[in-house]
C-alpha cells in the first residue's frame, strides 16, 4: 500500500474509532413492562431503543419466560431494539451462578431470543446489595463468557451504580479482563436527582470506552427501605431530567446512550416511581421535558442512533 493510501486508511480508522462529539447521544427507555410499546405518548417520541433487566436463569421459568416472550414480542412488532441486562435470579436470588452455569443459561437464552444483539454481563454489579459486591472477577468471568457466547453482538461489561466503590470495582474488573471491555453501563440517580455530576465522572475516570447510562430518571416518589436521601416530586423529576440531558450529557463524548427509567409507573404499592407517565397513562411534567430535549438534539443534529419510523 502506498503512503498515500495508508495515511489515508489512518484517517478512516481514527474517524471511525473517535469518541462521538460531545453531547450527541442514543436515547431509550428502561421498562420492564411490554405496555410499554403500545403507550401512545411512549409512540409519539419515536424512540427506538429499549432495556430490560433479565435475570440469568429467567429462560428456564416458565412464567418467567412466558413474560419474556411478550415483552420481546411487543418490542419487535413496534420496531424497537432491546438491550437485555442480566441480573440475579427472581427465584433464587442467593444463588450466584458460575461462569459455566451462567454460560449454560446464557446460551439457552440466545436460543430463545436469536434477534437481540445488545446485552450487559451483570446488573448494578457493583452494588453492595448485590452478592457481586466484593466479586468483580466473578463479573469479569460472565463478561468473557458472554463475548464467547455472542461474538460481534454489542457487549457492555456491567452496569455499575452509583455508590463509593464505583471506581475500585472498576478497576478490579478491568485488572481481571482478558480482553478490556469498550462499553460500560451506569446507573447515576443520585447525580442525577441531586444535581451534580461526581459519581458520572467517576465512572469516566475508571472505565474506557463509551458509557452508557443504562438506568436513569427524575425520583418522582419511593417507599423502599433506604436511608440515603434523595429529592422527589413531580416537578423535581422534571428539571432533574432537564440536568441529565443537559450538564450529565454535555460531560463527555464518551456518554453515548442515555435511557430513562422508567416510562409508565408502576401503581401503588410501589418501592419506586421515576415514571414518565403516571399508571393511568397521564402524562406527568417529566413528559414535554423529555420531547423537549428529543426535538432539540434532533435539530442539532445530536440525536443519534435507530428511531422509528
Amino acid at each position: 500500500m502506498s503512503p498515500r493510501r495508508v495515511a489515508a486508511a489512518v484517517v478512516v480508522v481514527v474517524a471511525l474509532t473517535a469518541p462521538a462529539a460531545a453531547g450527541a447521544v442514543t436515547v431509550g427507555v428502561a421498562d420492564q413492562r411490554p405496555l410499554l410499546f403500545s403507550n401512545s405518548s411512549f409512540q409519539r417520541t419515536l424512540i427506538g431503543r429499549a432495556r430490560i433487566l433479565v435475570a440469568w436463569d429467567a429462560v428456564r421459568i416458565t412464567e418467567q419466560r412466558a413474560e419474556l416472550d411478550t415483552w420481546f414480542t411487543a418490542a419487535q412488532v413496534a420496531g424497537v431494539v432491546p438491550l437485555v441486562t442480566f441480573g440475579k435470579s427472581r427465584t433464587h436470588p442467593d444463588d450466584l451462578p458460575t461462569p459455566d452455569r451462567y454460560e449454560a443459561a446464557i446460551r439457552e437464552f440466545r436460543a430463545r431470543y436469536p434477534q437481540v444483539r445488545e446485552f450487559s454481563s451483570w446488573n448494578e454489579a457493583n452494588s453492595c446489595g448485590e452478592r457481586t459486591c466484593r466479586r468483580a472477577r466473578l463479573v469479569a468471568a460472565y463478561y468473557r463468557r458472554l463475548r464467547i457466547v455472542c461474538p460481534g453482538c454489542t457487549l457492555l461489561a456491567a452496569d455499575l451504580v452509583d455508590q463509593p466503590n464505583l471506581g475500585d470495582w472498576a478497576h478490579e474488573f478491568r485488572r481481571e479482563s482478558t480482553v478490556q471491555p469498550t462499553r460500560w453501563g451506569l446507573h447515576n440517580y443520585l447525580d442525577v436527582n441531586r444535581y451534580q455530576t461526581s459519581y458520572t465522572r467517576q465512572a469516566l475516570a475508571a472505565t474506557r470506552g463509551q458509557l452508557w447510562l443504562t438506568e436513569t430518571g427524575g425520583l418522582v416518589d419511593r417507599n423502599n427501605a433506604s436511608t440515603t436521601r434523595i429529592p422527589q416530586g413531580f416537578t423535581h423529576a422534571a428539571n432533574a431530567t432537564d440536568y441529565l440531558f443537559g450538564p450529565i450529557r454535555r460531560l463527555s463524548g464518551r456518554i453515548q446512550r442515555i435511557y430513562v427509567y422508567n416510562w409508565v409507573a408502576n401503581p401503588p404499592p410501589f418501592t419506586w416511581d421515576s415514571g414518565i407517565v403516571n399508571h393511568r397513562f397521564g402524562e406527568r411534567r417529566s413528559y414535554p421535558v423529555l420531547r423537549g430535549w428529543l426535538s432539540r438534539l434532533a435539530g442539532a443534529g445530536l440525536l443519534t442512533g435507530r428511531l422509528r419510523r
